[in-house]
């Protein structure tokens, strides 16, 4: 079992940039494929981007293609999701996830473990 805490949301206002931070405990976290969602009030949690184990592999949403940057660092057990020309549709809670596959999924579905979410406030 992972448990995750999300950290780095905020207010920031339109252009700006935040990086938010994941980190996992356990000692197996380079085995999860890990993922970003965000869920604004009343809209279904939505797939922001995913990391494979190695962190080789990553898939966008289309929303933050070209905007967001998901990483990892294992030795550290820590994701990170850089967002960059942050508008005010980003805003929303940002949580993290693991997956116990190596494959990738856009699927909140097909995520076991959830962090509990951080506010990321994009401001006019």
């Amino acid at each position: 079992q992972v448990q995750l805490v999300e950290s780095g949301g905020g207010l920031v206002q339109v252009g700006g940039s935040l990086r938010l931070s994941c980190a996992a405990s356990g000692r197996t976290f380079s085995t999860y494929t890990m993922g970003w969602f965000r869920q604004a009030p009343g809209k279904e949690r939505e797939f922001v981007a995913t990391i494979s184990g190695a962190g080789g592999t990553t898939y966008y949403g289309d929303s933050v293609k070209g905007r967001f940057t998901i990483s990892r660092d294992n030795a550290k057990n820590t994701m990170y999701l850089q967002m960059n020309s942050l508008k005010p549709e980003d805003t929303a809670v940002y949580y993290c996830a693991a997956r116990t596959s190596y494959f990738s999924s856009a699927s909140k579905d097909r995520y076991d473990y959830w962090g509990q979410g951080t506010q990321v406030t994009v401001s006019t």
